[in-house]
């Protein structure tokens, strides 16, 4: 249940700090009081959207903090346990929100994240407003409703159907793989035979892309080479150049070289030098005899340069990749020529499991009608107890056959919808096509009544779901609110005396002006102020009379 909740700057409230108990807590007041702030900050410290409006004008952020008891087995503490968020069943929530956008939450101290965070609340609170009569009204949803009173049976076989369809999707992969089936497998192998052919025509060696660029580049520049061959040719061999040169310092220098050991290692290295050098002149020679090309060899390493580039483009980077790839679509083209028999064993694994998810979901349809049967009586009646005598309501399942049913939805084949009728001798009609705005509101009390001991939720906030009754219904609505609160906290937001002089708790909301700035606050009423407010909703003056009906009316919701 929901202990605490303090609110600092959301709105008109500048700090209020408010105590809920168990049972039945009633909050009411003058219209624009500020009810809707409470519950804006109660959603937003369960995780709607932050909306920095909210943050009280002149204030630099807002706080909302919410504490909870709730028992130690329950949902929430487990999730809490899976972010390693520890908690002896108390869960302290506080989320901030500054002018800049930012926002900060956090359980028990640490920090997550939104999504996080309703994973959390959506297991503490179940708020109904009228987002949740459209949300009942929505055909896809309508299934859930049923689902939940199935609870784990329903949850099982729905897994199960998962589990299956995902063994099926696996299977097909594998097909896939194998080539698909017949015209897929005879496109596939057309590819692998023509990629294969391509890379084998090709003759592909190690390192000769970069041997083709590499003579591109002599082709390409040969009469530069050329010229620059014979200028260096010229500067050893003609007369006056560094052969001559060499020579003549040699034959100078061995004038001198017996005089000592230094003097003939100096003339020995010159005598090598010379000999390099003419080494050079021969070398040069043979590179510019070799460098003979003709247009039909510049051709044909362009064209091997364009056909390997078209290959790495299409397979692999370097040429070992390419073989690589070679290799493997060999293996590959092999196995699905080998394949069809293969293939035939998981298209029958399929089938299995195609019937195998039929039979689940006759199985959990059977499940569910019998539910719907049940919850349909029951709504029946509780509508009966909420002045609408007449009521009938009905589940419809379409029905399936193994043909046209879907065996591809976790879910299963059922596709349902809720119809209605509230006046005796009308047919009944989709629920979202026929039901009034007071109708639905009492009809969102009867599912809640039927739900309340199966979703583990521990607290029940409605935002007026009072609005358009009155008088007997009043009454009985509020004898509805009674019977929940017993097991269920219930936060409710009223108008109604009956709902007030049920409740267990009264707030009282109101706003004061001081100094220039309203404020809203909330004030936690006595047996004594309790009357008063009453006295208010009924329209009464500050009678004894008055009093003493509003005492009678507190009385009669006494257990």
């Amino acid at each position: 249940m929901l202990n605490r909740l303090y609110v600092k700057n959301i709105a008109l409230i500048k700090e209020a700090d408010i105590e809920f108990d168990s049972g039945l807590n009633v909050l009411s007041g003058e219209t624009g009081s500020g009810k809707s702030i409470i519950l804006d900050s109660i959603n937003f410290v369960l995780g709607s959207k932050a909306d920095k409006t909210m943050i009280r004008y002149g204030e630099r952020e807002a706080l909302v903090k919410a504490e909870f008891k709730v028992d130690e087995k329950s949902e929430a503490i487990a999730l809490l346990k899976d972010y390693d968020i520890d908690s002896e069943g108390e869960i302290i929530i506080s989320r901030r929100l500054g002018v800049d956008g930012k926002s900060n939450i956090k359980i028990n101290g640490n920090t997550v994240t939104l999504s996080m965070l309703k994973s959390v609340t959506v297991h503490l609170v179940d708020v109904h407003g009228q987002s949740e009569h459209f949300f009942l009204l929505n055909e896809n949803n309508q299934l859930k409703v049923i689902d939940n009173l199935l609870g784990n049976d329903a949850e099982s076989i729905k897994t199960e159907i998962a589990n299956r369809i995902t063994e099926k999707r696996q299977l097909r992969n594998k097909i896939s793989l194998l080539g698909g089936d017949d015209t897929e497998r005879e496109r596939k192998l057309d590819l692998l035979e023509y990629q294969i052919r391509e890379i084998e025509n090709a003759d592909l060696k190690v390192g000769e892309f970069e041997e083709l660029k590499a003579r591109r580049n002599k082709i390409i520049n040969v009469e530069k080479i050329l010229n620059a061959i014979n200028a260096v040719k010229e500067f050893i061999n003609n007369d006056g150049g560094v052969s001559d040169l060499l020579y003549s310092a040699s034959r100078e220098f061995g004038k001198i070289s017996g005089i000592s050991e230094e003097y003939n290692s100096i003339l020995n290295r010159l005598d090598a030098v010379n000999a390099d050098v003419s080494d050079i002149a021969v070398s040069l020679t043979d590179i510019a005899d070799n460098l003979s090309f003709d247009e039909n060899e510049a051709q044909t390493v362009e064209d091997r340069i364009s056909l390997i580039k078209s290959l790495i483009k299409k397979y692999g980077a370097t040429e070992e990749e390419i073989i690589s790839y070679k290799e493997r679509i060999i293996a590959e083209r092999d196995a699905i020529s080998n394949s069809a028999e293969l293939i035939e064993q998981y298209a029958e694994k399929i089938r299995i499991c195609d019937d195998k998810i039929y039979e689940l979901c006759l199985k959990l349809s059977v499940l569910r009608k019998r539910a719907a049967q049940l919850f349909s009586k029951a709504i029946e009646n509780e509508l009966k107890t909420l002045n609408i005598p007449d009521a009938v309501f009905n589940i419809k399942f379409n029905e399936f056959s193994r043909q046209s049913a879907n065996l591809q939805n976790n879910n299963g084949c059922d596709e349902i919808y809720f119809e209605f009728s509230a006046n005796k001798g009308e047919p009944v009609k989709p629920l979202s096509k026929v039901i009034s705005g007071g109708e639905i509101s009492r009809f969102m009390l009867a599912v809640k009544t039927q739900l309340k001991n199966l979703n583990g939720i521990s607290t029940y906030i409605f935002d007026e779901i009072d609005a358009g009754i009155s008088g007997y219904t009043a009454d009985t609505v509020a004898k509805k609110f009674k019977n929940i609160a017993k097991t269920t906290q219930i936060i409710a937001v009223s108008h109604l005396p009956q709902i007030c002089a049920a409740s267990d708790t009264q707030f009282l909301i109101f706003k004061k002006e001081e100094d220039g700035n309203t404020f809203t606050y909330i004030n936690k009423l006595n047996g004594s102020q309790k009357v008063d407010e009453i006295i208010r909703l009924i329209g009464n003056v500050n009678s004894q009379s008055a009093r003493q009906h509003a005492e009678e009316l507190i009385n009669q919701y006494i257990n």
